[in-house]
């Protein structure tokens, strides 16, 4: 178990690094690759998963996926929480790593930049607040990402998983991540939220936690749920 909970909390931390990482090097003042957009940053987003699941292998690194296995009868449920508990952490950890990456860019970006930018560097937020529709999209997105990673897992050869993983991410954030940023895990964007709320930003911006529970917390449990219910009667994955 503890060597299941470390590599959960170091596999969620390395997803962060490369995710809000490439949020702060195509935003903030100062950096090599800043407005290099959106599709910049997904395509970072989607290789940098893959490489966490090469290194630490058979992880979660997301809540939304633990609650899968368990309801699949992959995982004890014993092991919900702890693993939940260990990935938020990994968020909160991989963020602080970024912030002081770029704490002097943050520092200069202060004046130019307003606070619910910087805020949503770490975190996700909606194009359009309209939370029941806002929930519905991470409920959706999640329902495509958790179904999309079982059946993958089915395929057996070797390399495979992180690869087809890192593609579908690749494929939700482009086709279905403009509502809210298919945050599709609490890890994602609590952990960072919670390290935006912590970290000594100047002029910081409410941490808007009543979205980040409602939509990016809530639904993506739903979105598995829902997932795993249906991979397994349709398919008999479990």
């Amino acid at each position: 178990m503890l060597h299941n909970l470390i590599a959960e909390f170091m596999g969620t931390a390395l997803m962060i690094i490369f995710g809000v990482g490439v949020h702060c090097s195509s935003v903030l003042k100062g950096t090599k690759y800043r407005g290099s957009g959106h599709i910049f940053a997904i395509t970072t987003w989607g290789f940098g998963i893959s490489i966490a699941l090469f290194i630490f292998g058979n992880v979660c690194i997301n809540p939304a996926m633990v609650l899968a296995q368990c309801l699949l009868g992959n995982l004890k449920w014993n092991a919900f929480i702890p693993y939940s508990v260990a990935e938020v952490l990994g968020g909160v950890i991989g963020s602080f790593i970024v912030y002081i990456m770029y704490a002097d860019h943050f520092k200069v970006s202060a004046d130019e930049i307003s606070p619910i930018t910087i805020r949503n560097l770490f975190c996700t937020a909606p194009a359009v607040r309209n939370l029941p529709r806002n929930f519905f999209v991470e409920f959706f997105d999640t329902f495509i990402f958790i179904s999309g990673i079982l059946a993958i897992s089915e395929v057996k050869t070797p390399g495979i998983v992180p690869i087809g993983v890192g593609l579908l991410v690749w494929a939700i954030g482009m086709g279905l991540g403009g509502p809210t940023g298919f945050a599709m895990n609490l890890a994602r964007d609590m952990g960072p939220r919670i390290a935006h709320a912590l970290l000594p930003l100047p002029n910081k911006a409410d941490s808007d936690w009543q979205y980040g529970i409602i939509v990016p917390g809530i639904a993506p449990f739903v979105g598995a749920a829902c997932a795993a219910w249906f991979m397994h009667g349709f398919f008999g994955i479990g």
